[in-house]
């Protein structure tokens, strides 16, 4: 049985809250659970202090039995101090022009100076 520290929704339409929790790999998100150990309110501004809520005896004692944290569960720990940051790869802008864009813009800027 593969223990995962991961999120699980609550809260009304457009009103999102999250519980983080503890479950089997294999439960469904908002499904079974084995413990709640804290909860995250995005709603909140990020300095908030009730944004994210930790019972940090109880993520000790599950990531002592081999519980793994989800990427965003693990950025939440990380700030905590309770384990090393993850590595945060940046996504790719896909908004960015492509390769002959760039190329031609480079040309462009070439020309005029």
């Amino acid at each position: 049985m593969g223990l995962k520290i991961r999120l699980a929704r609550a809260g009304a339409k457009k009103r999102p809250y999250y519980h983080i929790v503890v479950a089997d790999s294999r439960s469904p998100r908002d499904g079974r659970f084995i413990e709640r150990v804290g909860s995250y309110n995005p709603m909140l501004p990020a300095e908030h202090a009730d944004r994210v809520r930790l019972h940090e005896e109880r993520l000790v004692h599950w990531l002592a039995h081999g519980a793994v944290a989800t990427d965003r569960v693990a950025k939440f720990l990380g700030k905590a101090g309770m384990m090393p940051m993850p590595e945060w790869n940046e996504q790719p802008k896909q908004s960015a022009p492509k390769k002959k864009a760039q190329e031609r813009a480079k040309a462009a800027e070439a020309a005029a100076a």
